[in-house]
């Protein structure tokens, strides 16, 4: 199996090497080139950095300049947006078992409409908001299934549309997710849980060690991920190794997610990754989370099931999908309760996929 297994938490956070090996595809070169580039970073990291990627810088510094004003709000103010649900503005419970970061975030669902009712509990500008979300969305979705399409292509798919269409369906269940990371010398997120105490002499040791976001897979199809010159997001290897992805506000990093893995039979894999929060700058990313409508069956592409490679997961449905996603902790491998070999033993669990 090409998944890497889950890093036990135990791992030192020191042993990281320096991302000198994650490839960076140039998407202005030939076309052939890059799908053949983009399919072999999928199958040997499951990440990849994107650059001449098309996307406006303008766009881009809009969407974090409202993501800079949002977070530069008063404790009081924020939370207006929240509590996540899982949408709206949530603080360091980052998964729905337990999970905790250090972390402050806002999730939105990519629908025009959500966003520009959502936008009226976030900015005193709603219209400004809004406009600047559903500009880098359309940008950022483009881009995504420019990616998919190569993939695709890649994968000598028959339909090249096969991943993008999914994004690109009005019932699309994608998500923008803006995460802000405080300097390890803010003491104001750890001020607000009293169970994190953070005292002065505990800096170096606190550190090496301050998770901002836990070791986790994307369920989703693609993630772009684009942040500020603050360094901190580290990918996992197949050895387990642990690699930091120098950062690039002018890049964007692609994962695939667990729902691209699953339909490529395994020969894509779905990144695991964290975040730490060591710096002495705040860390501020915004992430593009493509997935397909709630409804849509996911299943292995036929053209890579073959008598050597037999389907390695049984069909789902991204509401079935997700809701495992929302009963499990951040680092639990969920796609393993999907193998195909289970089937019995999650037949039980048929009657609860939702239509939407």
């Amino acid at each position: 199996m090409v998944v890497p297994s889950p890093i036990s938490s135990t791992s030192p956070i020191e042993s990281v090497i320096l991302g000198a090996e994650i490839p960076v595809i140039d998407l202005s070169k030939k076309r052939s080139q890059v799908r053949e580039m983009i399919v072999k970073a999928s199958e040997e990291y499951g990440f990849f950095k994107v650059i001449n990627h098309g996307v406006a810088k303008q766009t881009t510094e809009k969407m974090e300049r409202e993501a800079t004003d949002f977070f530069a709000k008063s404790p009081l103010e924020k939370h207006k947006a929240g509590p996540p649900n899982p949408l709206g503005y949530g603080i360091k419970n980052i998964g729905f078992s337990g999970d905790k970061g250090e972390v402050e975030y806002l999730i939105l669902h990519t629908n025009p409409q959500s966003i520009s009712q959502r936008s009226k509990s976030i900015s005193k500008d709603p219209s400004k908001f809004s406009s600047a979300v559903n500009e880098y969305v359309e940008a950022v979705r483009n881009l995504a299934c420019e990616i998919l399409d190569l993939m695709a292509e890649g994968l000598w798919a028959q339909d090249n549309t096969v991943f993008s269409r999914l994004i690109r369906d009005v019932d699309s269940d994608s998500l923008i997710r803006l995460n802000h990371y405080p300097s390890f010398k803010d003491t104001n997120l750890d001020d607000w849980d009293p169970s994190l105490p953070y005292h002065h002499h505990h800096h170096l040791k606190k550190r090496k060690t301050r998770i901002g976001f836990g070791e986790h897979s994307d369920p989703q199809i693609l993630t772009l991920l684009r942040s500020n010159d603050v360094e901190g997001l580290q990918i996992s290897l197949k050895n387990g190794a642990w690699v930091s992805v120098p950062s690039d506000p002018s890049a964007f990093c692609v994962n695939v997610g667990d729902v691209l893995q699953a339909m490529t039979n395994g020969r894509f894999i779905s990144a695991r990754h964290r975040v730490m929060a060591n710096s002495a700058k705040a860390r501020m990313s915004t992430m593009y989370f493509g997935a397909p409508p709630l409804h849509a069956w996911i299943a292995p592409l036929p053209e890579l099931i073959t008598l050597e490679n037999p389907p390695l997961y049984r069909a789902f449905t991204w509401c079935e999908y997700k809701k495992a996603t929302y009963s499990l902790r951040l680092g639990d491998g969920r796609l393993d309760r999907f193998r195909a070999h289970d089937q019995h033993h999650h037949h039980r669990h048929e009657h609860t996929i939702v239509a939407a």
